[in-house]
């Protein structure tokens, strides 16, 4: 497919579009009026598949896969091509799950293509950090329990550490992204840095689709429940009292003290 355009400048334009946590349902109005505007739509992995249903006919679909433990292709490539594409005057939707600007790496992205000149705007999407843990009852803040959210990443670009014992004190619910293989050692710091054993925690595989898959129970047996499990990613990882209001959602969920 020719992507060029003919236009005063020859340039194009790049969407940042977040498809939401997994549900093509949870799919945002704007998200699907501008999916049927665009030329070529970079699509990550994660994203389901149904959500391109949405596309214009024609559309040039490239997929541009980047999940944990597996093949990616490069971010470094990702952004060349948005930068390529636009400058021959294409509208380009960069498709991501959840939303672009939480852990989706929409910041790098949006930086990338200030400095190139390029017009880029922010679809923004629901962030699986907040429509996950609700797909199984739990509600990230809570007037008697949780007056706060903090989303963490398990897996720092420099392999660091967020300050766990801060954490611990500031008492706000924890997300943790992309934690799911490192649960033991997470868990483990946790622990050490002062947070009981006993504290409520699950995790959740593939929330929000019809293959969702939870554990429920307590900081001290998260890893060997996943294992037991046999979860994996995509996955979130949500430790602290606010779980206590989970249901049984999934053929996997194990109850507290269980």
């Amino acid at each position: 497919m020719n992507t060029k355009k003919s236009s005063a400048n020859n340039s194009g334009k790049v969407w940042l579009v977040g498809a939401g946590p997994g549900d093509p349902e949870l799919l945002t109005l704007k998200a699907v009026r501008v999916l049927g505007s665009a030329d070529v739509v970079l699509v990550d992995d994660l994203v389901d598949p149904r959500i391109l249903a949405h596309a214009r006919p024609g559309a040039r679909i490239v997929e541009v896969g980047k999940r944990g433990g597996c093949r990616s292709t490069p971010q470094a490539f990702i952004e060349k091509l948005m930068v390529r594409l636009a400058r021959r005057g294409a509208s380009v939707v960069r498709l991501k799950g959840g939303d672009p600007f939480v852990f989706g790496r929409g910041g790098e992205e949006a930086e990338t293509l200030a400095k190139a000149g390029i017009a880029c705007e922010v679809v923004n999407g629901i962030t699986s950090g907040i429509a996950v843990p609700a797909a199984i009852g739990i509600p990230v803040t809570h007037r008697d329990t949780a007056r706060g959210v903090t989303f963490i990443t398990g897996h720092a670009r420099d392999d660091s550490s967020p300050d766990w014992a801060a954490l611990h004190a500031a008492g706000t619910t924890l997300v943790i992204y992309m934690g799911m293989k490192r649960a033991d050692s997470l868990a483990s710091r946790m622990i050490a840095a002062g947070f009981p054993a006993d504290t409520p925690a699950c995790a959740i595989q593939n929330g929000t689709l019809e293959t969702q898959a939870t554990v429920v129970c307590t900081l001290a047996t998260l890893a060997a429940r996943i294992a037991e499990a046999r979860l994996g990613s995509p996955g979130l990882l949500v430790v602290g009292e606010v779980v206590r209001h989970a249901r049984a959602a999934a053929d996997l969920t194990r109850q507290l003290a269980a």
